[in-house]
């Protein structure tokens, strides 16, 4: 499955590309609501990773730990999400503020 695979390096440049990001930001908040965002690509990578176990190798091994990559990828997603929701606002403020 290529798509799977170029989802995955994507979600991965993604989450490297935040991480920079991260590191180079310089208010409070604004970490945070990125961190929430690398949160959200990290969890996509897992995910894309956990599905594509299930296509390459076809054991019963693969599939187990290919529906425990997928959850904790879902999970990491569904946390992400909720922090970004919640900081936006945050960072949005803080941005205003310090301008």
């Amino acid at each position: 499955m290529p798509i799977l695979a170029i989802l995955i390096v994507i979600s991965f440049v993604f989450y490297f590309y935040l991480k920079v990001k991260y590191v180079r930001s310089k208010r409070p908040i604004e970490r945070k609501w990125i961190s929430a965002k690398s949160s959200i690509s990290l969890g996509a990578f897992i995910l894309f990773f956990g599905i594509n176990q299930w296509f390459i190798y076809a054991t019963t091994t693969s599939l187990i730990i290919g529906i425990i990559f997928a959850l904790f990828g879902l999970g990491s997603i569904i946390t992400g999400i909720r922090a970004y929701k919640y900081y936006l606002p945050l960072a949005t403020k803080e941005a205003q503020t310090s301008s």
